[in-house]
């Protein structure tokens, strides 16, 4: 990261072992992808103020502990218009045989392309993704988050998101990693929604669906 007093915390959370991240600056945070236990993660945010929960997409375990995150910090929670009727539904979605918290509140903010997400001195841009939803975001850090990016599903190390849930679309997504592979700087630490994270450099150099 490109200012050492910015922090990054991750909480491995539902059954899918999601990543749910909060990135910290200047004593504000940005939650990325509560997928669960959303009561717990606001306890070990105690110490700074939440100033935005932000969803790459609205799939169940990435939306399920939107809803107990905002009651408990009064956050405005923030995901693509295309997604937000999806995550509204997420607390029901069975496509993977798995059931989430709560289903996700309506959206404070509208996540489109171009949107910027300030939190601290970091901001996030919002690259629209689509393939894995119809609505599916990455968030690129600038400012002092400069150097970061939460990918969702989108993008797993060497593969990607899957495109057989409804709303998918294989086409969309190929054509989305071409465009992170041409916008996306190589030095980026590509934050992903489950698993461990990669850079666009090391993607580059492997990702069948990059190369």
């Amino acid at each position: 990261m490109a200012e050492k007093n910015d922090e990054l915390r991750q909480f491995v959370v539902t059954p899918l072992q999601t990543n749910c991240y909060a990135y910290v600056s200047a004593g504000e945070c940005l939650v990325v992808d509560p997928g669960g236990s959303g009561a717990q993660v606001a306890g070990h945010l105690a110490d700074v103020h939440v100033a935005c929960v932000a969803a790459t997409h609205g799939h169940g375990d990435h939306v399920g502990g939107v809803a107990a995150l905002v009651r408990a910090t009064g956050a405005p929670f923030a995901i693509h218009a295309a997604d937000a009727g999806l995550a509204a539904h997420a607390g029901e979605m069975s496509e993977v045989g798995r059931s989430y918290d709560e289903n996700a509140p309506a959206p404070d903010v509208l996540l489109a392309e171009g949107v910027v997400l300030r939190v601290g001195t970091a901001t996030f841009t919002v690259m629209e993704t689509p393939g894995h939803t119809p609505g599916g975001v990455v968030l690129l850090g600038g400012g002092t988050a400069e150097g970061v990016a939460f990918v969702g599903d989108t993008l797993f190390p060497g593969s990607h998101g899957r495109t057989d849930l409804s709303g998918g679309d294989e086409g969309q997504i190929m054509a989305s990693l071409h465009r992170m592979a041409l916008e996306i700087p190589p030095a980026t630490t590509l934050l992903c929604g489950h698993g461990p994270a990669t850079t666009m450099a090391r993607e580059l150099a492997q990702n069948p669906f990059l190369l």
